[in-house]
């Protein structure tokens, strides 16, 4: 087997945009996420929508719903 061919595997620290952190193993130095546990819809109960350049109220206008 030839030597030094694999990285180094070490502890790193995950930073989430909401803030959070928490440590884990990876070949980088830090790692940076936009979304968490903390934070993810599936796992808080609460549904976030994420308006990329006003496509949820296009869409709720052309089928005429209402915001709530």
């Amino acid at each position: 087997m030839k030597e030094n061919l694999h990285p180094k595997y070490k502890p790193v620290v995950v930073r989430c945009a909401c803030g959070e952190t928490f440590e884990t193993s990876s070949t980088k130095d830090e790692l940076r996420v936009d979304i968490c546990s903390k934070c993810h819809p599936y796992f808080t109960g609460k549904q976030k929508l994420v308006d990329t350049g006003g496509r949820v109220d296009r869409f709720n206008k052309r089928f005429n719903i209402n915001s709530k």
